[in-house]
């Protein structure tokens, strides 16, 4: 087998680039290790600017002739990209879950279906985008959407091939071509993703995957003249400094960034719901940036809820995130894990009390974390942990909770438990947020628009969003005489 393939649970994965529909090497490597025990999963190719300049080059040679696809044959080739997904969804799931310890279980049954539903439900959009013709004093105006050339996408480490694809979909639909970054600590599904699009028979430069680390590769991606769209999700400072690079071409951008995102806890709420609303803020080892990680709770049933939620976030099991019976896996990368700890251990110090956990357990895993007694400017409470860490406050009247609520400088989401619809109409109304749940959490439509507000992201994505991101609209208007008689 070749040096440039690794094996992980029993699949093989090309650990090169892909650029131009081939593989290319690079001079250096970085190591990829599984967060689940540390073993060694293979050397990917470490690339640097000529590796971002190659992918930039074949994106724009393949460009012209993509974007002159016609609709139906693009959404044919995503349609075709799905079935590739579906026939190696657990060849996906397994390799997903050795690369950044999301559990198993999740990975078949609910985030590799997903990605194959990202270019389906995309294809499918494309077909009936479109706005009618409308008329301006006799005269016709006609508004198309034409792609708008080469983007760069890059993507984070918590749901890697999923949040990959929920960018590449639509790019793709749109005529675009894409360079798609990976993040450096679970690039393999990625790489596995190139193979599945080559195999669909998607054309060579249409999709380019290049990996490598942060700024090494990053800076010559976000600031090549050449890229007419870049969409990133992850941290505020990253994004600062992509905006940055991206301001000398005046390249649109799309960001998907933090969020400290508030549950609110009414009296009237169902008591059981919003306990369990709370719980599930624990997935994903709590590495989801949509996570209500601020728990605010009526004081009247504050006491009752804490109760209620120790007692069945006690019941999580941490573990192999293999094993079907584990609810919580491993933290990503043992800097992250003490990122997290260095959070708790701040707020300890400075008078915090953990009600549950608060500390390491084996491995590269945390305890889920319950803290009260914490202020509201405190660092626990306003910056993003992204761990299994939860704050508990309480508040006396709508105002209080919804003062707090906002008061952070995200505004990704919150999620509102209550058994009054008025209040929910009320509070929601007030909430700054691109998302808000009532009495629910995590119900994704792939037709809403989805980004924050805030510090937690710039314009939206989904539906016809993503298509006015990914598209260049142009409103071409006709006079109602003028023609030659060409009989």
């Amino acid at each position: 087998m070749s040096e440039h393939i690794t094996t992980v649970a029993g699949v093989a994965v090309d650990t090169r680039h892909w650029i131009g529909g081939e593989r290319v090497s690079s001079t250096e490597t970085f190591t990829d290790a599984s967060p689940i025990d540390g073993s060694v999963l293979g050397e990917i190719a470490r690339g640097t600017a000529p590796e971002a300049a190659a992918a930039v080059a074949a994106a724009k040679a393949a460009f012209p002739a993509w974007a002159a696809t016609p609709r139906a044959e693009r959404a044919r080739l995503l349609h075709a990209i799905a079935d590739g997904v579906e026939r190696r969804l657990e060849e996906l799931a397994v390799v997903e879950t050795a690369d950044n310890g999301a559990l198993l279980r999740s990975h078949r049954r609910g985030v590799m279906p997903r990605v194959a539903h990202n270019f389906r439900f995309f294809a499918d959009w494309l077909l009936r985008l479109g706005h009618e013709d409308f008329d301006t004093r006799g005269h016709t105006n006609h508004v198309s959407w034409d792609p708008a050339g080469p983007c760069v996408l890059i993507t984070p480490w918590n749901a890697p091939l999923m949040l990959a694809t929920w960018k590449v979909a639509p790019a793709l639909a749109a005529g675009d071509t894409v360079v798609l970054k990976p993040a450096e600590w679970s690039p393999l599904t990625a790489s596995l993703l190139a193979d599945i699009a080559a195999e669909a028979g998607l054309p060579a430069g249409v999709l380019n995957v290049v990996q490598g680390y942060g700024s090494e590769i990053g800076d010559a991606l976000t600031s090549h003249p050449d890229v007419r769209r870049i969409s990133f999700t992850g941290s505020v400072p990253t994004a600062r400094r992509i905006a940055k690079s991206a301001a000398a071409n005046l390249t649109p951008l799309s960001l998907e960034l933090g969020g400290k995102s508030p549950l609110l806890v009414f009296a009237d709420a169902d008591l059981d719901l919003a306990v369990d609303l709370a719980v599930e803020q624990y997935d994903n080892a709590g590495q989801v940036c949509l996570a209500a990680t601020r728990i605010l709770v009526e004081e009247t049933v504050a006491e009752e809820f804490t109760r209620r939620f120790t007692d069945k976030a006690s019941r999580l099991r941490q573990g192999d995130p293999r094993d079907e019976a584990t609810d919580i896996g491993p933290n990503i990368h043992l800097r992250q894990l003490e990122k997290i700890d260095g959070f708790v251990q701040r707020a300890l110090a400075t008078g915090a009390r953990a009600v549950i956990g608060g500390h390491r357990r084996e491995g590269q895993s945390y305890a889920p974390t319950l803290l009260t007694d914490v202020a509201q400017d405190s660092e626990i409470v306003q910056e993003e942990v992204f761990g299994p860490v939860l704050t508990l406050q309480t508040f006396t009247d709508e105002d209080e909770a919804v003062r707090l609520a906002n008061d952070t400088r995200f505004g990704l989401a919150a999620t509102v438990a209550t058994g009054d619809a008025e209040r929910a109409e009320r509070v929601t109304a007030q909430l700054v947020a691109g998302t808000v749940w009532v009495n629910c959490f995590f119900v994704r439509d792939l037709q809403a628009p989805f980004g924050g507000s805030r510090h937690s992201g710039v314009g939206r994505e989904g539906g016809t969003w993503s298509f006015d991101f990914y598209c260049d609209l142009k409103n071409t208007v006709t006079a109602p005489k003028g023609w030659k008689d060409h009989g």
